[in-house]
């Protein structure tokens, strides 16, 4: 069984609690707007590592004194296209005793994705919009999956973090915000919300790729449109906003 890794980073602080090993798995079905790793999303494209699950279990290792206090998060791209190698890596990573984090836009939900949630302590699950008559078009995928995903978590009582990318023009809009605020209000099981700046550092990448840029024009996420986006949330969920 062989994983395709774009990258690797070994001290993360972003991408769940403490310091954290940060495995980005290649391939994305999904085209999101305001996506900045463009170069995640060809399943085929080209990696920095084509692994078993045991060679990326021992690279691990050879941190393993700096993330004993933090862990193992899973992101990319979409961690969820690879379940196989996903789940494999995942239970080594717990039978080492390390915490695991999976960060996925819950796009695939299917069994096996139910499997990778058992071993997983912590999910990061990125929610675009709740906002249908533009999830498609914003995202180019229906947001059924999204919805299943949150619902399980709640159902098997998975600790999750909610990530939510504020975009000018698209996402930031006090009355989108506030319906998304509420209705994460409703899951119990989450503990945080984080709010993501849209940025163009990116952009780069497209032109590289040779792809049309989705938001040309469309400028960087204000720091007071970001503190409105934490306030909408603070007054309507009862967990930590950041």
């Amino acid at each position: 069984m062989i994983g395709r890794l774009h990258s690797l980073e070994s001290f993360g602080t972003v991408d769940g609690p403490g310091i954290r090993f940060v495995a980005f798995f290649q391939g994305c079905p999904m085209r999101c707007a305001f996506c900045h790793n463009p170069d995640t999303w060809d399943p085929d494209g080209a990696v920095q590592y084509e692994w078993t699950p045991e060679q990326l279990m021992e690279e691990v290792k050879k941190y393993k004194n700096f993330i004993k206090k933090g862990g193992v998060t899973c992101t990319g791209g979409e961690p969820l296209m690879q379940l196989e190698f996903l789940i494999a890596f995942l239970k080594l990573c717990k039978d080492a005793g390390y915490h695991t984090a999976l960060d996925t836009s819950g796009v695939i939900f299917n069994e096996k994705a139910k499997e990778a949630i058992r071993y997983c302590d912590l999910v990061m699950l990125d929610i675009k919009t709740l906002d249908d008559s533009i999830h498609s078009t914003y995202t180019g995928c229906s947001r059924k999956n999204n919805q299943a995903f949150l619902d399980y978590l709640q159902e098997v009582g998975k600790t999750t973090w909610i990530r939510h990318v504020v975009v000018p023009g698209y996402t930031d809009n006090d009355d989108r915000l506030r319906t998304l605020a509420q209705h994460i209000s409703k899951y119990s099981v989450v503990e945080r919300v984080e709010i993501l700046p849209y940025h163009t550092m990116g952009k780069y990448k497209y032109e590289g790729l040779g792809i049309p840029y989705p938001l040309d024009g469309v400028d960087d996420l204000s720091e007071e449109r970001r503190e409105n986006a934490k306030r909408i949330f603070r007054e309507c969920v009862n967990c930590k906003v950041v």
